[in-house]
């Protein structure tokens, strides 16, 4: 049960770029959440989500690293769903959705990948803390970066 919460459902084990269908996955909830739930309640849907998507990162992550004999397991995805989804909360209305989340997912990859300041610092950090706290800058990035790509389209 753990290995299918830390893998977010198997998608960790896919052998080519594990993070990717991690957020993959993160990204399919998060269109279901928006065809299914009403606007006012989408900020705290996705916020829910990455709290807890969060606290399972801390409390599962030791356990994966012990199983898996490594830091920071490319297995572990659970992470990816957590930055995901924290740069989804806010964003302001607009009227592509779709491009949002395809601007969202491009940027949280690209940050997760590159790790600017203080991303790779952080994933130093032992246990959960490290597997985590990287993700969630790459989803602050990714979201002050759609947010910046939106406000230079309106001007």
């Amino acid at each position: 049960m753990r290995r299918a919460l830390w893998t977010f459902g198997g998608l960790g084990r896919v052998p080519f770029a594990p993070g990717t269908f991690g957020t993959l996955g993160a990204l399919a909830l998060a269109l279901a959440a928006q065809v299914l739930a009403p606007a006012a309640a989408l900020p705290y849907l996705l916020g829910g989500a990455a709290l807890v998507a969060s606290a399972g990162c801390v409390l599962l992550g030791p356990a994966a690293e012990r199983a898996l004999s490594r830091h920071d397991p490319s297995e572990f995805v659970l992470d990816e769903a957590a930055g995901f989804w924290l740069a989804l909360v806010a964003l302001p209305p607009h009227g592509n959705r779709w491009a949002i989340l395809a601007g969202v997912f491009a940027a949280f990859r690209l940050f997760d990948i590159v790790k600017p300041w203080p991303a790779g610092r952080l994933q130093r950090l032992p246990g959960g803390w490290g597997i985590l706290l990287d993700d969630l800058v790459a989803g602050i990035y990714a979201h002050l970066a759609v947010r910046l790509g939106l406000a230079l389209a309106a001007s």
